[in-house]
């Protein structure tokens, strides 16, 4: 029986690589980012200094040339910092904002964008979310039209994370008609005229990692800034999807692991009417179920991982149930986790009163609960 996951000794060195660098660049200072809200600039640099931003990119561009494997252990280890709002800052950087550059740019784009973004000298952000339309990507309405040999972007985004500090944003804008044909793909550098940064948008689910509204008022780009062919984006932003969707299913198991480990220790150190909370049956049993739908979960997206990195046809449908099983688990989760605190779960002071917060938003992200099973049942159901 082969191993699964493959994970071999250079995965095994990777993953303490990357559990060092999370306890010491992130681990001390997670609360305090968090009180913050917002989380220095700096990890950026320092991330794209340990190379990873570049995991899955050409060597040619500074990246590792590695596959998705490397990136969900990199996950694994980064959450222990217990600052996911850092986490998804850094993922933004590495994958969804600059993945569609690394697939679908121009060597032009690639050098100008993408190799100072894996160096973490460049500040990326993905723009598609709008006021009237989040999940329906094919229903933005930012418009980019033609004007000789420039772009000229109108509209607005919203929810867009690193939206404060991002030195470019990868933008999705209507240069066509109606609906996903009319779609394409534009990078847009933050110092372009007509391009402007409304208010902060506070949040639940990631305090430390900054979100915002992003404003285009006849904002002028170089045509040369389209990514690959006009009117095709909506193809390119679906492909990204898929990469988003696994990152999110590594996040939330992640994330789950560690309050379900400080429950299980809370359990062991606890006694209430003579006895250790972890000797009772109503909370072994309880936490049984927890702990079999982390495993389930766990490795339905490391099955997710495998189809993804062979670039195989079920891929996008075990990707979504990876993702949508996920986040219905970790609701679970973090309502057994919390309630064995009793009053402390429920004391700002405690991480895991913290943590349990934002567990609702992870089904909103990478597309709604409702859109990943309208996908399953597309592929299952017909």
């Amino acid at each position: 029986m082969s191993l699964f996951p493959p994970f071999t000794t250079e995965h095994e060195l990777f993953r303490q690589s990357v559990r060092t660098f999370a306890e010491r660049e992130i681990g001390p200072y997670g609360e305090q980012w968090d009180a913050d809200r917002y989380f220095p600039d700096d990890l950026f640099r320092k991330a794209g200094q340990q190379g990873y931003f570049g995991l899955r990119f050409g060597e040619q561009y500074g990246g590792l040339g590695l596959d998705y494997w490397y990136v969900g252990i990199m996950i694994e280890e980064l959450i222990r910092g217990r600052n996911v709002g850092a986490v998804v800052g850094l993922l933004i950087q590495c994958e969804m904002a600059t993945s569609v550059i690394h697939k679908f740019g121009s060597e032009a784009l690639k050098r100008e964008f993408l190799v100072p973004a894996i160096r973490g000298e460049r500040i990326a952000a993905l723009g598609i979310s709008e006021p009237g339309a989040g999940s329906d990507a094919a229903a933005i309405r930012t418009t980019a039209r033609r004007d000789g040999d420039d772009y000229v972007i109108n509209g607005q985004k919203t929810f867009i994370t690193n939206g404060r500090r991002a030195d470019f944003v990868t933008l999705a804008v209507r240069t066509g008609g109606p609906g996903p044909g009319g779609i394409s793909i534009i990078m847009v550098p933050a110092d372009a005229r007509g391009f402007t940064r409304g208010r902060d948008l506070r949040h639940t689910i990631v305090p430390s990692s900054d979100m915002a509204e992003l404003f285009f008022e006849e904002c002028r780009v170089p045509a040369r800034n389209l990514v690959a062919r006009e009117n095709e984006g909506f193809g390119y932003i679906m492909d990204l999807f898929q990469g988003e969707r696994l990152v999110l299913a590594y996040i939330i198991n992640s994330l789950a692991w560690e309050m379900i480990q400080d429950a299980l220790g809370h359990m062991r150190q606890r006694s209430a009417f003579g006895k250790k909370l972890a000797e009772m049956q109503v909370w072994r049993h309880r936490f049984a179920d927890v702990l079999t739908d982390l495993e389930a979960s766990r490795l339905l997206t490391y099955r997710a991982t495998d189809l993804l990195n062979r670039a195989e046809p079920e891929a996008d449908v075990t990707v979504s149930m990876a993702r949508l099983f996920a986040a219905e688990f970790i609701r679970r989760a973090a309502t057994e986790c919390a309630q064995v605190f009793g009053g402390y779960g429920l004391m700002d002071e405690y991480w895991i009163a913290r943590a349990v917060i934002g567990v609702h938003g992870f089904g909103v992200g990478a597309g709604t609960q409702e859109i990943q099973r309208e996908i399953i049942a597309r592929r299952r159901i017909g």
